[in-house]
Parts: structure tokens; sequence; C-alpha cells
């Protein structure tokens, strides 16, 4: 049953705003779904086929770098979320980012995204849309030097290390948050930006099955190698994809949420989730274990997270539901 409103959910056929539009069906939002072919047969009908989305979901073409596309899916929506801001690791001819300068850096892998972000800001702000809500990515606040506890207001990547470093790939995110929050300012837009990390339990679409972590824990269920053939010493951030999008939903229902929140539940050493994963696959292919000390897991502080009172599952919960559900074949 519709409550009213409407959301326009661009990049609906992503892993996060797949979730998204599934999360605002089951709210009761009429939803308008953006992507860059509304009839991909891979695709939309599985959109169409979520609860609500008869009479519920509109989908249209869209590509960010084209203003124009966005004024008929934005108009008469309360609020747009950007998840179509997705990692690009080589450029238009197939450089990989990591073999860039940062000219070509910018030109190709930082600024498409900066600038299509900002694209469905404006056009939002000219159709009188005034609460975005942008996904961007925890990759935005590994300051240097590192701190023991991050969060999310006085945290920030540097960008021009990130670039120094050839990771133009999370140079994006933290370019795009800081354009997109002055921008926002100057339309008085209200901005609320989410960092997720690893999305574990079910996902809409079947090719998203073919990314991590699905992809990896499909093989071990297989009785495959899962992620890594040694533990490496790292830890390793997660939430379950529908703790994740009520996230969205609370930023934009709370009128005093805006800036930065964690999507995270927490961050596990890797030797940690092999052994939690084991709980329920005791027959699984165990990687070789850690022949030094484990590093601490990254910290960090959750009082923004926590005040939009969205209950989250906890890892051993949604690792055994994400095993769980692959198990069922559901595609």
């Amino acid at each position: 049953m519709s409550n009213g409103k409407a959301i326009c959910v661009v990049g609906a056929s992503g892993l996060v705003g797949s979730n998204i539009v599934r999360a605002g069906l089951e709210r009761g939002y009429a939803v308008n779904g953006t992507m860059r072919d509304r009839s991909a047969p891979q695709k939309a009908p599985f959109l169409n086929a979520l609860p609500g989305a008869s009479g519920g979901l509109q989908l249209f073409s869209a590509d960010m770098s084209k203003e124009a596309e966005f004024d008929a899916p934005l108009a008469g929506v309360d609020c747009v979320y950007i998840a179509c801001l997705i990692p690009m690791y080589a450029g238009p001819t197939g450089t990989p980012a990591r073999e860039m300068d940062d000219e070509q850096g910018y030109a190709e892998i930082i600024m498409p995204t900066v600038n299509g972000c900002l694209n469905i800001m404006r056009v939002a702000a000219r159709q009188g849309v005034q609460n975005v809500v942008i996904c961007s990515s925890t990759s935005s606040t590994n300051s240097v030097p590192p701190v023991p506890v991050k969060n999310e207001v006085d945290h920030w990547s540097d960008e021009d290390e990130q670039c120094r470093s050839k990771k133009y790939t999370s140079a994006t995110k933290t370019v795009m948050e800081k354009a997109a929050m002055k921008l926002a300012g100057e339309n008085n837009q209200r901005l609320s930006i989410i960092l997720p990390t690893g999305m574990y339990g079910p996902v809409v679409l079947p090719e998203h099955m073919n990314h991590n972590p699905h992809v990896w824990l499909k093989r071990l269920i297989d009785g495959g190698e899962g992620r890594h053939s040694n533990i490496p010493n790292d830890s390793h951030s997660m939430i379950h994809m529908h703790d994740l999008a009520a996230m969205f939903m609370a930023v934009y229902e709370n009128p005093d949420a805006s800036g930065r929140y964690y999507g995270v539940y927490d961050s596990w050493h890797w030797q940690d989730i092999y052994a939690e994963i084991q709980k329920s696959l005791p027959d699984m292919k165990m990687p070789e274990p850690l022949t030094e000390p484990p590093v601490e897991p990254t910290r960090f502080d959750f009082t923004r997270r926590d005040s939009l009172g969205v209950p989250l599952r906890d890892v051993p919960t949604f690792m055994r539901e994400t095993i769980e559900w692959i198990q069922s074949k559901p595609f």
C-alpha cells in the first residue's frame, strides 16, 4: 500500500540500489528506479518481481553523464538515492587505474563519477528534491597516519596521497563526497552519505552472485577455495545488506539526519571470519593458517550510526543467513 511519497533510486539494478528499491517498496514508497537500460533482460525482470513492484516501481533508462535523462525520474519525488557510483578500476581504453598518472587518473577514473553525481544532484535541485542520500565507501575515511578508532566526522582520506599511491578508485569517493557536500550546501539540500564495505545477505539480481563475498562463499559451499589460499593478516568490515538498506531509509526518514554514516556492523580479522564460516560448513576447505600474530581489526566509532536506531544483525547471524540463502539456490 502506498504511503503517498515517492523516491528515486539511481542505480536501481546495482547491489546496493536494488536493495534500496526493495526496502522502499516494503515501506510503501512509490519508487522510480534508474538504470542504463530499463529493458535489460537480466535485470529488469528481477526488480519488477519484487514485492510491491506492481504499481509501485517505475523503471527509467538514464546515464549519469546526461543531466536531461534524470528530469523524468526525479519529477515529483521527495528523495533521491545515488547508488550508481560503482568503483572503476580501469579507464575506457582498458588501462588499469594503477598504471595511470594523475592527469589520466582524474580524467578517466575520478571525474566521470564526480561529475555524474553532481549532474544528478543539480537535476534534483531544479526539480525541488531537497533530500539526497549517496552511497560512498569507507575508503574515504582512511586518514594518514592511521588512527586507532575512525569516525566519519573528523577522519578523511587524503585524495592527493591516494593518487600518489595510484589508488584513483579510492580517491574518487573522497573527491566526490567533498564536491557533493559543497553543492548540497549551495542548493540547500539535506545530504546524507552512507559508507559501507563488505555486504552480506540475499541479493536481488543473479549477476550479484558473481561478486564478493557471494562468489567465494559459493566456492566454499561447493568444496572449493574461499577468497584466500592463506589467511591474510588483515581485517574485513561487514554488514547485512537488508540492514544497510534500512540505514538508507532511516537517514531519509529522520529529518535531523545528515552528513556521513558508517554502513558497517563491525570489522573482524580474517582468521575469525573463516572460523565462523566453518561453523556452518564444517567440511569446508580452510585457508592455510596465519603464521604471525594477528593485527587488530579496524576500529570504528559507531556513535552516528547508532543514532539512527537501526537494528543490525551480528556477524555470526548474517554469515549463517548468507550461507543458508546461497545453499537454497535462490536463482
